[in-house]
Parts: C-alpha cells; structure tokens; sequence
C-alpha cells in the first residue's frame, strides 16, 4: 500500500504542477458541455418561409397569420408569381414555400377545400422534412370548424419530456462523451509520456508491481473524472434545466463501471503507442469517434443497418447513455438499469484484464 500510495501522489503532483493541464481538465469540460449544449439540439423553430399569395383575400391573409403565429415559421420572402418563388429557395433564404392559388378565398367561403401548394428544400432533409410537418400541423388547424368534430379525437401523451425538448436528452449524452473523452485521453497519455521523457526507466528499476503502477497511474483520473461530473452537474441542472428525477447516489455508482471501461481503454491505447501523438490520434478515431456515432447520443440505433445494429451492442457508450438518459428522465434505477451495469462491469473487467497483460509484455 505505502508503494501504491506514492505512485498515487506522484501523479497527483504531476497534474498539479503542470499549468496547462489544469485549465484543460476543468476549464475545457464545462465550455464544451455550454457550447455543445446549444449546438447539439434537433429542436426546429423559426424556418424561414416565403410566401407567392395569388388569392390576396382575407382568407389568405388570415392562413399566412396562422403560420406567423405558430411560432415555427419566420416570413423571409413574399413574391408575386409561383415562378420566382423558387428564387429565395435556391439562394437559401427560405426552407419552405409555400403558394396560395387565386380563388383560395371564394372555394372556403362556398364551403369547399381550397388547396395549397408547399415546396421544401431537400438539401437540408431534416429541416425540411420538420417543416413540412409543422406546416401540415397549420394547415390541419386552420381546416377545422366550429360546426366540426372528427370521428377520432386523438389526445397524446408524452411522458418523460413533455415538452420534447431535445436538449433534456442531448445534454446527459454531451456529459457521458465529455467523461469518455476526459478521462481516455489522460489516461491513454499517462504511461505514453513517462516514455517519451524517460522515466519509464527509473520507475521499472524500483520495486513497483505492475499492478501498482496501473492503480496508480488510473486513481488520479478516475478522480479528475468524478470531480468534473460534480462541477458539470449545476450547468446541467440548472443552466440547461435538464430535470434530474433519478437519485445522484445511483448515477455516480452507476459512472463507476463506465469510468473503469474508459480507463482500461486509455490504459490499452498507452500499450499500443510509442509516442503521445500516437495516442491522441488512436484515441481520437479508433476509440472515441465509433463510440459517439454507434452509441445512439446521435443517431438512433433502429435507424442504423442491421450489421451496425450488432457492432452497437460491443460500444460501452451505449449502455451509459441509456443510464444517464434513464436516471434524469426517466428516475429509474438500479431495478430497470442493472442489465446496463452488469454489461458495463463485464466490459471493464475484460478491458482491464487485456490492458493489464499488454502493459506486463511491453514492460518485458
């Protein structure tokens, strides 16, 4: 213990001495969870909309306000003709279009449907694809009348997040990627950088165990991992309003196994390099960019080809994300996430295990 012991404080007075690693460490983490808070969103609003009335009546008039009023659109263009409604769509000043015939008005007032014409941009699918919804969801509510009521009244329901809020699900995904990165990256460099200054040496020639330089070299990060959730936590909470309804007890135990797959990950990546840069660049695309993609904190997993469906199931990220997703929105625990911990347990085991015997070889 007294060996491990200072190993333990060797590193932490590495960290500490080092000036620029501290602003990394803690600095870095929260900026990104700000900026990558905002910029990670699939929330649509305000899609700019051009407008060709060829009826120029108070029907009209009255459909263009239900469009403005919606909150989801923002009038860009107004032309004169359906051919220079293209025009605005093509210079990207509008994502949508929409046309209203001449005699729209006289076929309401005679009580029969008047019909409009919507043009998307497809070059942004997504944003297309929304607008066109919302603007359907318009043009169903100016359709309906007093004297009218539908056979089938639909009334949803959206548990969890009510308000479908993109945010209150990208967010805890923007904080497991922020740990990954963290504490893979440090931990990858750990051992890759006594060699590369030298000390590797010197270390091997006292009567340090493997097993204490590993616990020594993993300790210190696991702890700058742990404080970064406790100073990331607030601005989720309560700068992003992202509703913690689970119990944080059962988050932090439930990071452990995660963190430890992390760890070992770096540890591994330190076997295979030879130099820092080898590392990073390891780290960054072998490791770090498959996790993000096939985790599910992006694209949906159902969504993915089936081949890629499977590789998910071997991608640590994943079984964090529906953690984390699960104790802030959803308030369960360790009755509904044990599968997730026990597969993550499983992961950090073998990853250490195969870490630990890479390490012995390369000290051979």
């Amino acid at each position: 213990m007294r060996a491990l012991f200072s190993v333990l404080v060797k590193e932490l007075l590495q960290l500490r001495r080092d000036p620029k690693i501290l602003p990394i460490l803690f600095v870095a983490p929260i900026f990104q969870l700000l900026v990558l808070g905002y910029a990670a969103t699939t929330d649509v609003t305000r899609i700019e909309l051009a407008i060709c009335d060829l009826d120029r009546t108070s029907t009209s008039r009255a459909l263009l306000d239900e469009f403005v009023a919606s909150g989801y659109f923002r009038l860009t263009a107004r032309v004169d003709s359906q051919r220079d409604l293209d025009r605005p769509i093509e210079e990207g000043t509008a994502r949508l279009g929409l046309t209203i015939p001449a005699g729209f008005g006289a076929e309401r007032q005679a009580g029969r449907p008047g019909h409009v014409q919507l043009v998307a941009d497809g070059s942004d699918a997504s944003t297309g694809t929304i607008g066109l919804a919302y603007a359907t969801g318009v043009l169903q509510a100016a359709n309906a009348t007093a004297d009218f009521r539908p056979l089938v009244e639909l009334k949803p329901v959206v548990l969890y997040n009510p308000d479908l809020k993109s945010r209150n699900f990208m967010v805890p995904g923007i904080l497991a990627m922020i740990i990954m990165v963290m504490t893979m990256m440090l931990s990858a460099m750990a051992l890759v950088r006594e060699s590369e200054v030298g000390t590797m040496e010197q270390l091997l020639v006292t009567p340090l165990q493997p097993f204490h330089l590993i616990v020594g070299k993993l300790v210190p990060y696991a702890l700058v991992g742990t404080i970064e959730i406790f100073t990331a936590m607030p601005v989720v909470l309560w700068w992003f309003k992202v509703p913690l309804r689970g119990s944080f007890a059962t988050l932090m135990l439930l990071t452990v196994p995660f963190m430890l797959c992390t760890l070992g990950l770096g540890l591994l990546i330190s076997t295979l390099s030879r130099t820092q840069q080898q590392a990073m660049m390891l780290t960054s695309f072998v490791f770090m960019l498959p996790q993000i993609y096939l985790s599910g904190f992006i694209f949906p997993i159902q969504n993915m080809p089936r081949i890629f469906q499977f590789v998910t199931y071997l991608v640590p990220l994943r079984y964090y994300v529906v953690i984390l997703r699960g104790v802030f929105l959803k308030g369960v625990g360790w009755a509904v996430l044990w599968p997730e911990a026990l597969i993550l347990a499983g992961f950090a085991g073998a990853i250490l295990a195969l870490a630990r015997l890479r390490f012995r070889r390369r000290l051979a």
